[in-house]
């Protein structure tokens, strides 16, 4: 067994995940949502790729790439809800779990530690989302962008997040795919990994956003934790 990694904290107990860009590939199906927005206005339809980079933030980083827009527009409110209401109704036809998370969700709860998801995607998604999954049957705690007041990169969802697991934040990791995950796991006083197979955004400086470390593919977590999927 290799010897454990010399920063990782010895009391870390849980680890916390954001969803989109981490643990979920989501950006076909939010992407394609986007896309019909601009098809139905008789506007030529963009390739994935070029979604892709900003599928980690949501409504503001498609209408973004689709039409141009930033949220203080004043076209974008309407849009968003139009967005909202598009992806809802198909947000699960081709979204997948990136490859080597379920085995690594196998590993963590293999050693009996709890884990959950903290993301800025509101809980009209994130709920039916998680449920539809089966990865998620048993994550200890799923924390929306609405949960709490503030949405990352404010700390309050992590800090509730570990108040639902009964831990105190320095017992948490938190893995996240943009530098809000990293900026809000830092505020709560937690470990924090940036996910470099995620979404990014459009800033790929990641050394910058001050993660403590950082895993090229989700199997890589495992030796931040000091120990193997199980044979």
């Amino acid at each position: 067994m290799a010897s454990p990694t010399p920063n990782i904290p010895p009391e870390i107990r849980a680890v916390l995940f954001d969803l989109d860009g981490t643990l979920i590939d989501s950006a076909p199906d939010l992407g394609a949502a986007a896309d019909k927005l601009r098809t139905d206005r008789g506007l030529p339809s963009l390739p994935l790729e070029v979604y892709r980079p900003m599928a980690g933030a949501g409504a503001r980083g498609m209408l973004g790439i689709a039409f141009n827009l930033k949220p203080e527009d004043p076209e974008f409110a309407q849009l968003r809800e139009e967005f909202f209401s598009t992806y809802e109704n198909a947000m699960t036809e081709r979204t997948q779990v990136f490859e080597g998370v379920a085995e690594l969700i196998d590993a963590i709860q293999g050693r009996q530690m709890p884990w959950g998801v903290v993301t800025n995607k509101a809980m009209r998604f994130t709920g039916p989302l998680t449920k539809k999954l089966a990865l998620f049957a048993k994550a200890g705690t799923v924390v929306g962008g609405d949960t709490t007041p503030h949405a990352k990169p404010h700390p309050a969802p992590l800090l509730e997040a570990a108040r639902q697991l009964g831990l105190e934040p320095c017992q948490c990791m938190y893995v996240g795919d943009d530098e809000r995950d990293i900026e809000a796991g830092r505020a709560a006083g937690m470990y924090t990994v940036a996910a470099m197979y995620g979404y990014l955004g459009r800033d790929k400086q990641v050394p910058d956003w001050g993660a403590d470390a950082h895993i090229e593919k989700p199997l890589d977590l495992l030796p931040l934790l000091n120990f193997r999927p199980s044979a």
